[in-house]
């Protein structure tokens, strides 16, 4: 199983960075994961905010591969425990399942991304800033391993 994330935005803080980096550092190599970043569209170019997430839409499409699982993250999805979500993440490795997530731009995402979706996944009922949610992500990817593999990290 790969994981990867695809992120529109460019340009996080430091902490953003270091963060992400320490726990996808943790993650077994196996899973290959990895962070993709798409640039935020240029809203003074675009007519609308639904313009530029076509335009980034389009871009993360392109990102993704045929054979991977896309889910987005994003307000409107469903919540998960961090052990349902290792839970879908075993189901996943168990078959080979190759994943894509998806973290869109300011305005979200578009609606042919959320379309392709299975599931869409919502971190937490609050707005969070990007970078944030990044982090979490990796957070909890790192919370699912250590949960699958009987590390002591995550406590009941």
């Amino acid at each position: 199983m790969h994981i990867h994330l695809i992120a529109v935005g460019d340009r996080q803080p430091s902490w953003v960075d270091t963060a992400f980096d320490a726990y996808a550092a943790r993650l077994p190599r196996q899973w290959q994961f990895r962070l993709v970043e798409i640039a935020t569209a240029d809203r003074k170019r675009f007519a609308t905010a639904g313009d530029a997430k076509a335009a980034e839409g389009k871009k993360i499409l392109r990102k993704v591969k045929p054979a991977e699982k896309l889910i987005v993250l994003d307000e409107t999805g469903r919540q998960f425990s961090s052990r349902e979500f290792a839970a879908m993440l075993d189901d996943w490795q168990s078959i080979g399942q190759d994943l894509a997530f998806v973290i869109g731009g300011p305005d979200g995402v578009s609606a042919g991304v959320l379309a392709t979706s299975n599931p869409c996944w919502s971190l937490s009922k609050l707005t969070l800033p990007h970078g944030l949610a990044r982090v979490l992500f990796a957070e909890q990817v790192y919370r699912s391993w250590s949960l699958l593999s009987g590390h002591p990290y995550h406590r009941d």
